[in-house]
């Protein structure tokens, strides 16, 4: 790393000592837009660099709420305002354990680029809180998000900032912060959420979006070495959304995926995932990997194990971050796995990638691969705002053409930059220039 991009960092460090996943995600675009920040002196000038790694606004906020059995429980809340360059921040709310400081701005650090990718007018940033949803009844929960809308309701707005889900923050939670939120302001402000029920302003496809869009991508990076999913056998990490969607979509490319995860362990089936199965295990009974095994003749649990010692042609980890390590993408690669596509945010460690790109494996970033969540999320908003409703195939279609414009892009920006094919580079420097060149037109900010 240059001399005064390395200063710049440990400045960074130095501000944020306790955030490891922040620094790791600060570390990887800088050197990644390392020789696009030296050859533009306007960027020194305008010390973006250093103004793009500090948020405009960080919130954290006490979260009181009262469980089933009248206990008052504390969870700690958090909203990071990015970057506005482009637009109202945009980005997810996460409820789980893991939610740090740390968690909840390298999130918003990638959101940023992730966004301006999809070239939908739109900013970065990231919320959530330590509370888990997990096992709690749907009044507990109702309450966990009235409580936390409380606090929020202060610092979002359609114009200003406007959240989604994430991780533990389905339809459900978003309708509880709704309600809040329209009781709170008086206000029917539908733009305000994203990932709404369809019946109160949600968009058809939205549910499907990050899933479908990762495919997409994925497909687009095989069509450049003239292959395609027909035939492939794929290992998909997670059972949420994402990999739920993931999985359907490659099914209808002909393709086999073969395994799910979540915090307990690994499913291995090697029949193939059936999606009805999964769809009713995971969004009717919310249930565990687990149960799903139990109900599939062939298919194996694995206790406290990972999906990535499976044979396969194709890795969609739809996880969460820093689920895949070094060792994990050497097996994968003497296991036949050609090509990885993140579907969660930072999924592969800084070893992984290295290891990765050393032994020929493609390659895509989550900030590209699994931008179609927040590109589907800015289409209901721009249906939100005209007070319109597309059909399901007309967002479909929008999505896959952002997808496949980003695909482009990242393409296009690591040949210019010198790094031909290297798809981390191109969504770095793309995302960053787009981002930098706004902030340097609206001043000193």
């Amino acid at each position: 790393m240059d001399s005064r991009l390395e200063k710049i960092y440990e400045e960074s460090l130095r501000r944020n000592p306790t955030q490891p996943e922040f620094q790791q995600a600060v570390c990887e675009v800088i050197e990644s837009v390392e020789p696009l920040l030296l050859a533009r002196k306007d960027y020194a000038d305008a010390s973006i660099l250093a103004r793009i790694i500090e948020p405009e606004r960080q919130l954290m906020f006490r979260v009181a709420w009262q469980d089933d059995n009248n206990e008052v429980r504390v969870n700690r809340g958090y909203r990071v305002q990015f970057n506005s360059a482009l637009g109202p921040y945009k980005g997810g709310l996460r409820f789980h354990p893991s939610v740090t400081l740390s968690v909840i701005k390298f999130l918003g650090f990638e959101q940023i680029f992730k966004n301006a990718l999809t070239n939908q007018g739109i900013g970065g940033g990231k919320g959530g809180s330590d509370f888990d949803p997990h096992g709690k009844s749907d009044n507990e929960v109702m309450r966990f998000c009235q409580a936390f809308m409380m606090e929020l309701s202060r610092h979002i707005g359609a114009d200003c900032d406007v959240p989604a889900g994430d991780i533990g923050v389905g339809g459900r939670e978003i309708g509880y912060l709704y309600g809040q939120y329209k009781r709170l302001t008086n206000r029917n402000e539908a733009g305000v959420l994203t990932g709404k029920g369809l019946g109160w302003g949600g968009s058809l496809a939205r549910t499907e979006a990050t899933g479908y869009g990762l495919v997409a991508f994925a497909q687009a990076m095989l069509a450049e070495k003239s292959d395609s999913f027909d035939g492939k056998t794929v290992l998909v990490s997670g059972s949420g959304n994402v990999a739920i969607y993931a999985i359907e979509r490659a099914i209808k490319l002909g393709a086999k995926p073969v395994s799910i995860s979540d915090s307990s362990g690994a499913v291995y089936d090697p029949d193939g995932i059936d999606v009805a199965l999964l769809k009713q295990v995971k969004e009717v009974e919310r249930g565990r990997v687990s149960d799903y095994a139990e109900r599939r003749p062939n298919a194996q649990f694995r206790k406290n194990e990972k999906v990535w010692s499976i044979p396969g042609d194709i890795a969609l980890p739809c996880a969460t971050q820093n689920e895949v390590d070094a060792d994990d993408v050497r097996t994968m690669y003497h296991n036949g796995v050609k090509l990885i596509a993140e579907g969660a945010n930072m999924p592969l460690t800084p070893g992984a990638i290295e290891i990765a790109q050393q032994s020929g494996i493609l390659y895509a970033p989550g900030k590209a691969a699994n931008a179609g969540g927040v590109a589907t999320s800015a289409l209901e908003m721009q249906q939100n705002a005209m007070l319109q409703r597309w059909d399901f195939d007309t967002v479909a279609n929008k999505l896959d053409q952002i997808m496949l414009d980003i695909h482009h892009t990242c393409l296009e920006t690591a040949a210019e930059i010198g790094k031909p094919g290297d798809y981390m580079v191109g969504a770095n420097v793309a995302g960053f220039k787009k981002v930098a060149d706004a902030m340097l037109d609206q001043g000193i900010i």
